[in-house]
């Protein structure tokens, strides 16, 4: 059997946040919620979370998570270190035999295949205990691992090592494997006993007769984040790595460092993102499109061939050959059609355009629909509310909108109607009528400017 936990008690002062600390985000995801799921590919018999600090607000926003039936909270109060966590979780595990493997919620780029090879090399070595260990360039921050080949002798926290001890730079990652019947015999031995006044997971080590270290390269993986430079730290190490993923399957990245993406993001090949552009949430991204620069594509999906630029498209789906921006905003609900131009400075919101409409130049389209072929003047509005509710538009196909057209909706404008410039529209209009309501221009003869 395997039981897994994740330690996220602490306060996280060091972020220096009304936030506790495994609540914030590593592309898009929480920092807890990266690290459950990275075991629960594992099929763990048990998921235990010890909380402490904020534990309301930590369950809450685990409360839809895929794996939530099978997550148990504990309570950690006091929050006297990593082995007092494990010392009020063995209340819980009194009848488990089996593995009880430990994570940190503050550690959330480890990998599943990782944690499988740390069980596979546990078993391996019939170890009583086994933990990740890493090689730090500068250990700074890290506990002290001090073995005898693959043997651990003793484990030091930082605070507590010597300055020789500190040299070592072989360091724990706060990633354990132990086996539960040798876990529970020595675990409520332990004291606080040192510098910090808390009581140490890793003192087990000194009980416990077959512990081993599994070595691995990539320190990066074992990222632990105190505050928000780390966490800068380890966004820059998972985009990275996203973005390489992406552009081996043929995706250009004009300038990686200043643009970023989701992981659940789908994108083509072909595609280019240009600098500055940021791609969020579940979006699609299809063949040949070219996205910025300085764009933002939250929730969408972006079809073949299109060109946005400038712009933010949100929760809303763009049909091939469709080009958009500069400066253009597309708001929830849209469905822009094959063939449209949505141009400079336009706002779009909950409305179909159907194939080849043209909205150039700063107008507002909301609530509405509007056939195709239609052409939309520069600065049309849709008046959509009335202080208490939301009207529909509905323009017909092969209309012509003239610049600075008002619709006061609700209004229906049928097939090849055109609207003369300046009008503003209250009533419906038939197909192939000439719409205008505008007042007859009076010029008045030497006006007097008041100063």
């Amino acid at each position: 059997m395997l039981a897994v936990a994740i330690l996220a008690a602490g306060k996280g002062t060091r972020m220096v946040s009304t936030l506790p600390k495994v609540l914030h985000e590593l592309a898009g995801k929480s920092l807890i919620e990266r690290v459950i799921n990275a075991c629960s590919d594992l099929n763990p018999d048990k998921i235990f979370v010890v909380l402490g600090h904020e534990a309301n607000k930590i369950k809450e926003s685990l409360s839809c998570h895929k794996d939530i039936n099978r997550i148990n909270f504990v309570l950690q109060n006091p929050q006297n270190g990593t082995g007092h966590a494990i010392q009020v979780l063995s209340k819980k595990l009194k009848n488990f035999k089996g593995k009880l493997l430990v994570l940190n919620g503050d550690v959330p780029l480890i990998k599943t295949h990782t944690l499988k090879n740390l069980l596979k090399f546990h078993e391996s070595k019939r170890s009583e205990a086994t933990l990740i260990t890493t090689k730090k360039t500068d250990p700074t921050g890290y506990g002290r691992v001090f073995t005898n080949g693959d043997l651990i002798n003793s484990i030091i926290e930082e605070k507590d090592c010597q300055p020789n001890e500190r040299l070592n730079n072989l360091i724990n990652a706060g990633v354990y494997c132990f086996q539960w019947e040798n876990l529970s015999n020595v675990i409520n031995k332990l004291d606080s006993d040192n510098i910090q006044n808390e009581i140490y997971i890793t003192d087990t080590i000194l009980h416990i007769e077959k512990s081993y270290s599994f070595l691995i390269d990539n320190d990066e993986e074992i990222s632990g984040i105190n505050n928000r430079i780390q966490l800068a730290k380890c966004e820059e190490i998972f985009q990275k790595s996203l973005k390489e993923k992406h552009m081996l399957n043929g995706v250009t990245f004009m300038n990686p460092l200043s643009s970023s993406i989701s992981e659940e993001c789908e994108i083509g090949i072909d595609v280019v993102i240009e600098s500055n552009s940021h791609i969020r949430g579940n979006s699609k991204i299809a063949n040949n499109c070219i996205i910025g620069p300085n764009s933002f594509i939250d929730n969408s999906m972006i079809c073949e061939n299109c060109r946005i630029v400038n712009s933010t498209v949100l929760n809303s789906e763009i049909m091939d050959n469709v080009c958009i921006g500069p400066y253009s905003h597309i708001r929830p609900n849209c469905i822009i059609s094959s063939e449209c131009k949505v141009g400079n400075f336009v706002e779009i919101k909950k409305t179909l355009l159907e194939k080849s409409v043209k909205v150039n130049h700063l107008s507002y389209i909301g609530d509405s629909s509007v056939g195709k072929f239609t052409n939309i003047g520069a600065g049309t509005i849709t008046a959509n509310f009335d202080g208490q509710n939301k009207y529909k538009t509905l323009i017909g196909d092969n209309c012509k909108i003239g610049a600075n057209s008002v619709f006061i909706a609700p209004v229906n404008i049928e097939d090849s109607a055109t609207i003369g410039a300046g009008s503003v529209i209250n009533k419906n209009v038939e197909k192939n009528s000439l719409a205008i309501s505008r007042s007859k221009q009076i010029n008045i003869k030497d006006w007097k400017k008041i100063n």
